[in-house]
């Protein structure tokens, strides 16, 4: 990266795709195969009945993860080292404690579907198939310097656009989906309410907080030109300009795939009564006989895709929130002898992440507890992030436009209206 054109030098002119990094990478880890497997579910459980929350999610994620972005854009600090420097060190633990905790079952969740997809591609022993997975990205994680390792995660985003051709190849009545997004079929129930809260979990999480600042703080080390803002106002214009940009198209492109995956499940597996899917494999193998070899084949690849980006993020987001709350050197571009503590926590976190599949977990309730897991983690950190960025101590006059303020504390009323409705339902 430190070769290339910086995008926010002045006199540079990119093009789009040079432009995108830190959002459209977080913005693609959301389609994780977790995020599969919760939006399989709701569109076999419900069809297009949450189609329009696909929807509605757009600028409130793009609101929120500008907010991450501009934390460690602004102050040079990733997110969790910036909330210990400005509060009580027990609500920095209780908060690094529950991500990690999200991340771990997420984690498992991810590289376990992984192993189980490239099962139903070609056959053979699918724990081995994990082992291999959560290895193959430790080790380019530790050896492969965030500079060119960024750079394959970015081309990785591309493989989201399977889930764009398994909707070609399927036949989508795009009347009765319009139709539903102008006038959602919404259930009033129980079960709908879960299903809502679910996919408000998956797609709001707190990793992709600690990403995404991380990568911002990430991206000025390796752009030498670049400088915190604090320190350097004068880069704000070209900056904040490439992350409005990046944020936008990232979240917005996260959020059509997860539309086209809803679709998916609505048209081919709910439409011929089969709405009790278990896991993102479970969703690709229940398309092979509904939809054909090709639709099966481009689902279970666009998982193993997905998972190769995702579980990097997720594990690269557990050690940057730990080494941050506990006041760690972290960095993928530093040599693992040089922040030993974010290197093992990354390691840690790989392993927990293989040997959680050795556990009889039923895929479901897995899914479940990450989900309750997100939601109680991430009310207080989104409550944080919009409190730091409001106050010019930390953001000195980058607080935050009251667009981008609006947004932000719509995104974090719809989480805390969704934790409550988790906590309303449970046990049913």
């Amino acid at each position: 990266m430190a070769q290339q054109v910086d995008s926010e030098q002045p006199g540079s002119k990119p093009s789009l795709w040079r432009r995108l990094s830190a959002g459209l990478i977080t913005g693609a880890a959301d389609d994780d195969p977790s995020g599969i497997a919760t939006y399989s579910q709701v569109g076999a459980a419900f069809g297009y009945g949450m189609l329009w929350s696909i929807l509605l999610t757009i600028p409130l994620m793009i609101a929120i993860q500008g907010v991450s972005a501009g934390i460690g854009r602004v102050t040079g600090y990733g997110l969790m080292h910036g909330i210990r420097k400005y509060y009580p060190r027990p609500l920095v633990y209780v908060l690094v404690i529950s991500i990690i905790a999200a991340n771990a079952i997420n984690l498992a969740a991810d590289i376990g579907a992984m192993g189980a997809a490239l099962k139903l591609l070609i056959g053979g022993p699918s724990f081995l198939y994990t082992i291999i997975f959560s290895v193959a990205s430790l080790l380019l994680q530790i050896f492969i310097p965030f500079s060119r390792y960024s750079a394959f995660l970015k081309a990785l985003t591309l493989s989201l656009f399977a889930y764009v051709a398994t909707v070609l190849v399927v036949h989508v009545p795009w009347g009765a989906v319009l139709k539903s997004i102008v006038m959602p079929p919404i259930v009033w129930s129980a079960s709908y309410a879960v299903g809502l809260v679910a996919l408000l979990g998956t797609t709001i999480s707190p990793y992709l907080f600690c990403w995404q600042a991380a990568e911002e703080v990430e991206e000025i080390h390796a752009f030498k030109a670049r400088q915190p803002l604090k320190r350097a106002p004068w880069q704000a214009p070209r900056a904040l300009s490439r992350i409005g940009i990046d944020t936008s198209v990232g979240m917005i492109f996260s959020n059509l795939i997860a539309f086209f995956i809803i679709l998916t499940a609505a048209v081919v597996l709910h439409a011929h009564g089969k709405t009790d899917i278990q896991s993102s494999a479970d969703a690709a193998q229940a398309l092979r006989p509904l939809a054909g070899k090709l639709a099966f084949a481009l689902f279970a690849a666009g998982i193993i895709g997905t998972g190769l980006l995702a579980v990097p993020v997720l594990a690269g987001a557990t050690a940057y929130a730990a080494a941050g709350a506990f006041h760690q050197r972290s960095g993928l571009e530093l040599k693992p002898h040089d922040a030993k503590f974010f290197y093992g926590v990354l390691i840690a976190a790989s392993i927990g992440g293989v040997l959680l599949n050795l556990m009889p977990l039923d895929p479901v309730k897995a899914l479940y507890w990450s989900a309750v897991i997100n939601g109680v983690a991430a009310v207080p950190l989104m409550i944080v992030m919009m409190l730091m960025t409001s106050r010019r101590k930390v953001m000195d006059k980058f607080t935050l436009p009251w667009p981008l303020k609006l947004f932000g504390w719509l995104a974090t009323a719809a989480m805390s209206a969704a934790a409550v409705v988790m906590f309303v339902t449970w046990g049913h």
